[in-house]
């Protein structure tokens, strides 16, 4: 079988280097409501690409919410060495007044970069890296979803962090441009070095892009399962050993969306 199981996978992620992203006994209540999230330990090496999968509501966007330092854990630590983690969301989310190349801009003054030429050099990069050259000028209503979508990903990595969180990102897409952002992002992945925390719903989405796919348990969302993805990239929805592993990943989720629903 070409990809196998890797129930250890979060200690040796990040044994041979300081972690990218290490989560120790992570979890988070709501006031007045049960805990969403429970006892998660999971440690992102440098350069990792793990996607995150599990029933709705089983806190897979919570948990990229902690990582990016948009909320606070309940209890337990919550570490990002290099102190900061970019986060692209399922909408793009673009200023609709504000050209492609001015929302780059806007998160490069964000991030402290002053001078104008330096800022308009680094968008034209990030728009290049994209591949939407000549887009600068573009307003948001004058692109397609996925075009949008690559100016939400050049804006997060106008962030230079090396952590990119994404949270089911292509979800909203058709089918073939989803297909060409997959191809994109893994382009981007190998280029950059970046550590990537992907949420899909997804399992072929999953097994396509990640190295590691971890399943979250139902509510409370603890760390079910883990699968090591030996699979060469590039990688297609229809190879067979993407098929394949899908079947075995979705066969445990099914059966916690069953747990879920007693």
């Amino acid at each position: 079988m070409t990809a196998t199981i890797a129930e250890s996978t979060t200690v040796d992620a990040g044994a041979s280097a300081t972690p990218a992203v290490r989560l120790s006994g992570v979890g988070k209540t709501f006031r007045g409501g049960a805990p969403v999230l429970d006892g998660i330990d999971l440690t992102v090496a440098p350069g990792e690409f793990v996607c995150l999968l599990g029933a709705s509501g089983c806190g897979k966007s919570t948990l990229l919410n902690l990582i990016a330092d948009l909320d606070a854990p309940s209890s337990g630590t919550v570490e990002v060495p290099s102190g900061r983690a970019a986060l692209m969301f399922q909408e793009s989310a673009l200023f609709p007044w504000l050209t492609a190349g001015e929302n780059i801009d806007l998160a490069l003054r964000l991030r402290g970069l002053s001078g104008r030429r330096d800022r308009r050099a680094e968008t034209e990069r990030l728009l290049d890296l994209v591949r939407l050259r000549g887009a600068y000028d573009k307003r948001p209503h004058q692109l397609s979803g996925g075009m949008r979508q690559r100016v939400a990903l050049a804006r997060a990595l106008a962030q230079d962090s090396p952590v990119l969180l994404m949270d089911e990102p292509f979800a909203a897409l058709d089918a073939i441009t989803r297909d060409v952002l997959h191809e994109e992002l893994i382009r981007l992945w190998e280029a950059t070095g970046l550590a990537v925390v992907f949420v899909t719903h997804n399992v072929r989405e999953a097994v396509r892009l990640g190295q590691r796919v971890v399943l979250l348990s139902s509510r409370p969302g603890r760390v079910a399962r883990e699968w090591r993805v030996d699979i060469p990239q590039p990688r297609r929805i229809e190879d067979k050993a993407v098929a394949d592993l899908s079947v075995e990943i979705t066969d445990d989720l099914r059966k916690e969306i069953s747990r879920h629903g007693r």
